[in-house]
């Protein structure tokens, strides 16, 4: 008998949120030495994860022969793909039941390519380590698999970690798909048929018509009206994807807020990160802005990381003031609604960005900002794509 999943609450949500954002400023403030263990196109549904329990966004993959569809959490901010594997609980893969599962030895170019990896100098199997801010972890062999992303899209020897040791990671989902920069992610495992493209569209939590797509074809149907702004990555810290902000609007007004404040210390575009993080001086300029435009309700004790909330007792319909950010190349992106307002209770609701700690620390556009738009990576291009109305 089917249990029905147990929803993350708040609190959880905001935890796992704040994991995530730590473990990334840490690996965005390290350059990894690579040492030591610690034409063509396929379009997916990507759904919000709360049918699983998951506060993040998934999407429902085949692997193994005979094919497994496993449903995954899928993450611009990671290098590679993992894989829950026997004799974990469900949801696992069972590599023993696949007649393409494969383990790759510790001289192969694909675990020399590893920022973190070890070997079992007894049976020559390379072995991946992930840690996560929040204590969690993964471990296991790395591998090599049959990937079916659709019937005509078949990736043999397609690498990734099977995780046989899996503390505290991707809540219901059977795995992480990775779709950063690296050459290890399915971005770069795929760069020949799909040429290093990808797009998505994260629907809002109370919609499920959102989209994961690779290659160009599979992008936005309506592609004369993206936007583009620069796409960079860098060596020194991979898997990312920088991006520049260089201002923010709130009620078509721009914040006075000084370039330098975003430039100093950067920005990533981050599927993985619900809320988006600030530089404290760009924070405090889009709070006071946004609560000199919200006078007419009651503003209440703060929630969790938010200082800025409501009482919204005794009002049928909330009214905000809209927010933009403005992108290299003067790229104006308007936020939706519920990018804007988070519901933190049935009748309080807050500002939905959260000030970094230290100036030093990088911006992250988070998922919740990112809601409804067609968002498309054009890697080899270097450039991001945004669209409004994607999925709305």
């Amino acid at each position: 008998m089917k249990t029905k999943p147990v929803l993350p609450t708040f609190a959880e949500i905001m935890s796992h949120d704040q994991s995530r954002v730590n473990s990334l400023q840490k690996r965005l403030r390290v350059n990894s030495d690579g040492n030591g263990l610690q034409g063509s196109n396929a379009t997916h549904p990507a759904n919000s994860g709360d049918s699983i329990g998951s506060p993040s966004y998934v999407v429902t993959l085949g692997f193994g022969t005979p094919k497994n569809d496993l449903t995954l959490v899928f993450d611009t901010g990671s290098d590679i793909t993992l894989i829950h594997c026997y004799p974990q609980q469900d949801p696992i893969f069972n590599p023993s039941t696949s007649q393409t599962y494969k383990n790759l030895t510790c001289t192969s170019p694909q675990c020399s390519q590893l920022r973190r990896r070890g070997c079992a100098t007894d049976t020559n199997i390379c072995i991946y380590g992930v840690g996560y801010g929040d204590k969690s972890y993964t471990r296991g062999f790395f591998a090599t698999e049959t990937l079916t992303l659709i019937p005509s899209d078949v990736f043999p020897n397609f690498a990734f970690g099977c995780g046989l040791e899996n503390v505290g990671l991707f809540r219901g989902a059977a795995g992480l798909l990775g779709l950063g920069c690296n050459a290890l992610s399915l971005v770069g495992q795929t760069a020949s048929k799909y040429g290093n493209y990808f797009s998505y569209c994260l629907p809002t939590f109370s919609s499920s018509s959102g989209t994961l797509a690779f290659g160009k074809e599979g992008g936005p149907k309506n592609s004369s009206s993206l936007k583009y702004t620069t796409l960079s990555t860098e060596p020194n810290r991979p898997s990312f994807y920088f991006i520049d902000v260089v201002a923010i609007k709130v009620a078509e007004q721009t914040l006075s807020i000084s370039p330098s404040v975003f430039s100093s210390s950067g920005t990533i575009i981050d599927s993985g990160t619900t809320f988006t993080r600030l530089q404290p001086e760009a924070y405090a300029a889009l709070r006071t802005s946004f609560q000199q435009h919200m006078t007419n309700y009651t503003m209440t004790q703060g929630a969790g990381p938010f200082d800025t909330c409501y009482d919204f007792s005794g009002h049928d319909t909330v009214v905000v003031p809209t927010i933009t950010f403005v992108f290299a190349g003067y790229v104006e992106v308007p936020l939706d609604f519920f990018g804007i307002l988070v519901t933190t209770s049935q009748t309080q609701g807050c500002l939905a960005f959260i000030g970094n700690m230290d100036a030093s620390e990088d911006g992250i556009f988070g998922n919740l900002q990112q809601q409804t738009l067609d968002v498309v990576y054009d890697v080899a291009g270097g450039k991001l794509g945004f669209g409004a109305r994607g999925c709305s």
